[in-house]
């Protein structure tokens, strides 16, 4: 093929990387049409960040081409590629957290009046520039990044689950800017694990499976079944365990194993209360910065409440550190992974660390009772890797299934999940609710908020509905379904109408009002 004359904006050809014994790419091939917006779609661990990162020079491939509207180039850095016409959003943002904004964008060489156009255009254009980038939210971080990269004017824009962290409102707004950058003459690359967005303004899909492309769909009407085929190499009919018989499990012992009782927290969380029993999964449903944060930081010992009493098992607790939650039986599990884990160390490390002390005996570790018992957890929970890799060079789905082994490989008594499946691909997403059901069915308590409704009536067998940092309704499994949750985050009457900017996502949005600031590791394959 003559590349001079494909009429691409971008085509990538035969990109191939590993990481020691780990092959994140084996032979993947990307072609973008200009002013096309073109998804890029796999299942976590398929390759697609890596190739992302090759693209913007992040990452150096170990073979392949690339080419940039019909020329050849070898691209060794992100700044290389930022000139070249390739920009990238990463999935955390490529921010300094102990800079302030403007000396980050001093970093990128971006112009600041098309960075403030764009600020505006995403409702931020109030924004203090000299504010230093950890002391804002995450969602307000990928904002930034965002409005960052379309002031530069790319050729091509590539956007790695781009609105996994952010607001309902938000979302719309960058799908809005997507869909209009269409049949001009700059592309945008779009990753998201959200088949409606994929729908909603995505032109072709590119599908990565295992390191190699296989297969390239026009998206319309009825190509998410295909689409979803060529993710996982076939079609899969997911079995979920039934959430059902929750309260006759609870019969035979009426003492919650969760108690909140008029829990309040600072001027965020107001009066809450609910309880939780072994052997259910409680939905947490609401918008952003309704009190779901400190909710989840007070019952995990990261914040103390200003009012109010937790009560596990029949027994009031309170917490100064998280772990004293952990000792009294509260795992958590966030969503952010890189919170939780210690990327530069071992699955096996990372997922021994909390029991370590339980299977050692005067200051000695049984080796042998550790590896059994991580190779069990890992084996659970289908970690796509050897025990002995560093956690980061893992994909963001094996992350997050890591959080979650490191409680099951030591006992679950009650598992408190933020979030835990957000910016994950389809399949690990149906793991862990599989999971989660088998852990309750185990006898287990848990607490899941999620920002993605579907997940409610999948999972959990009631949902609580936070408004105003306040509880205001509680609606069986079977009623659960997306429109009644929306309704009741948004604290309106059932039959009254959504506002149209919302009737079109049922996602709730996360929370984001502590900082969060996360930098880019350029060494990460997906």
């Amino acid at each position: 093929m003559t590349i001079a004359t494909s009429g691409l904006v971008l085509e990538a050809t035969g990109i191939s990387k590993t990481y020691g014994a780990v092959v994140a790419l084996k032979s993947a091939s990307l072609a973008v049409r200009p002013g096309e917006v073109h998804a890029l779609m796999g299942a976590n661990g398929a390759g697609k960040s890596t190739l992302v990162k090759i693209l913007t020079g992040a990452v150096r491939p170990d073979g392949g081409s690339i080419a940039v509207r019909g020329r050849q180039r070898t691209v060794h850095s992100p700044a290389e590629a930022r000139h070249g016409g390739l920009v990238s959003v990463y999935q955390d943002p490529a921010i300094i957290p102990d800079l302030d904004i403007r000396a980050n964008l001093r970093l990128t060489e971006t112009p600041l009046e098309p960075f403030r156009h764009w600020l505006a255009e995403f409702g931020l254009a109030d924004l203090d520039l000299s504010s230093l980038a950890r002391r804002l939210p995450l969602a307000s971080l990928r904002v930034i990044d965002l409005a960052r990269a379309l002031a530069i004017e790319p050729d091509v824009l590539m956007l790695d689950e781009m609105t996994a962290a952010l607001p309902a409102n938000l979302t719309e707004r960058v799908l809005e800017v997507i869909g209009g950058m269409r049949g001009g003459d700059r592309s945008v690359v779009f990753i998201s694990h959200r088949m409606s967005e994929i729908g909603s303004v995505c032109d072709r899909a590119t599908v990565l499976r295992e390191g190699e492309t296989v297969g390239v769909v026009d998206v319309s009407a009825g190509s998410e079944e295909r689409i979803v085929d060529l993710m996982l190499g076939q079609i899969v009919e997911h079995s979920m365990p039934q959430a059902e018989h929750a309260a006759q499990r609870q019969d035979g012992d009426r003492t919650p194993r969760l108690s909140v009782q008029a829990l309040s927290q600072g001027t965020k969380l107001h009066d809450v209360s609910f309880d939780l029993h072994a052997g259910e999964v409680l939905g947490v449903v609401a918008l952003e910065g309704q009190g779901q944060d400190e909710l989840f930081q007070v019952l995990s010992g990261g914040k103390r409440p200003s009012s109010g009493q937790i009560v596990v098992d029949g027994t009031s607790v309170s917490f100064r550190h998280p772990a004293d939650a952990i000792r009294a039986g509260l795992v958590y599990v966030a969503a952010d992974r890189a919170e939780a884990l210690l990327m530069q160390r071992s699955v096996r490390e990372n997922i021994a660390l909390p029991f370590i002390a339980r299977i050692g005996r005067w200051g000695l570790i049984d080796l042998h009772r550790e590896r059994r018992t991580v190779d069990e957890a890992v084996s659970r929970l289908q970690i796509d890797a050897r025990a002995g890799n560093e956690v980061r060079r893992l994909s963001g789905g094996n992350q997050q299934k890591v959080t979650i082994a490191r409680w099951v490989a030591g006992g679950v008594h009650t598992m408190l999940c933020f979030d835990p499946t957000r910016g994950i691909d389809i399949r690990t997403k149906q793991q862990i609710y599989v999971l989660l059901r088998e852990l309750a069915e185990a006898g287990a308590a848990v607490l899941l908020y999620t920002s993605e409704l579907k997940e409610v009536q999948l999972v959990c067998d009631r949902a609580i509905v936070i408004f105003g940092g306040q509880v205001v309704a509680e609606i069986d499994r079977a009623d659960a379904d997306e429109a009644t949750l929306l309704h009741a985050a948004y604290h309106l009457q059932s039959g009254a109408a959504l506002p149209e900017e919302l009737a079109a996502t049922a996602v709730v949005a996360t929370g984001g009002e502590e900082p969060a600031a996360a930098t880019h590791e350029p060494e990460v394959p997906a």
